[in-house]
């Protein structure tokens, strides 16, 4: 989303309505143009175009609230942030658990079928969450393709933070399989399924060959 109208009126998401014109008042008077001077004063022009734009919205309920759907989509709770954080913590301490344990001896197998079970349902976990996601910007596209239909522009302006968190994402994926891939009861599997079955082999040495 490109603007965020309760940061503009610099207010919680969960402000009252008294909250948001008090904000409104104070910004109004700090940003009015007819207080500045010189380039002040132009700057201060467009400032205010952004703040009465947030004001108008957020003060209006109807609009307000189709607002605050619309941003839901584009947010993570903090809470729904430190779950994710917390399993992947747990899961990363168990493989380290499982990859220490093999330093003296075999994993034992059910601790091993623990282990994957734990990482097969994480990769659920994260295709799950990257379907609803899906789901959810196609809803948005939809909501916004009616939007322009009836004279209103969009634009989804993605910020240095959502390249961020990607890549945060897609490294945290790639580390999570290497380390599985170094316990020893893995590597036999993985070995094993590459000799025995003749499609991943194909695969393999083709993806091989073409690097």
């Amino acid at each position: 989303m490109e603007k965020n109208y309760y940061e503009i009126l610099e207010v919680d998401k969960n402000a009252s309505d008294e909250i948001i014109e008090k904000a409104y008042k104070t910004l109004a008077k700090r940003y009015h143009p007819d207080l500045q001077n010189g380039m002040l004063k132009k700057e201060y022009e467009e400032k205010m175009k952004i703040i009465n734009e947030a004001y108008s919205v957020l003060s209006d309920g109807t609009q307000k609230a189709t607002y605050d759907e619309q941003l839901k989509n584009f947010t993570v709770s903090i809470e729904e942030y430190q779950n994710i954080v917390q399993e992947n913590m747990i899961l990363r301490q168990e493989i380290q658990r499982l990859q220490n344990s093999t330093q003296n001896q075999y994993v034992n197998n059910m601790n091993f079928q623990s282990a994957q079970k734990q990482y097969d349902e994480q990769i659920n976990r994260v295709v799950n969450e990257a379907v609803n996601k899906a789901r959810n910007q196609a809803y948005q596209d939809a909501y916004v393709q009616d939007m322009r239909n009836r004279g209103y522009r969009f634009k989804r302006k993605y910020t240095i933070k959502d390249y961020i968190k990607l890549a945060g994402i897609i490294t945290g994926l790639i580390l999570t399989l290497v380390i599985i891939a170094q316990i020893p009861p893995v590597k036999r599997f993985l070995a094993d399924l590459y000799e025995n079955n003749i499609i991943i082999k194909a695969l393999v040495d083709t993806f091989k060959t073409g690097f």
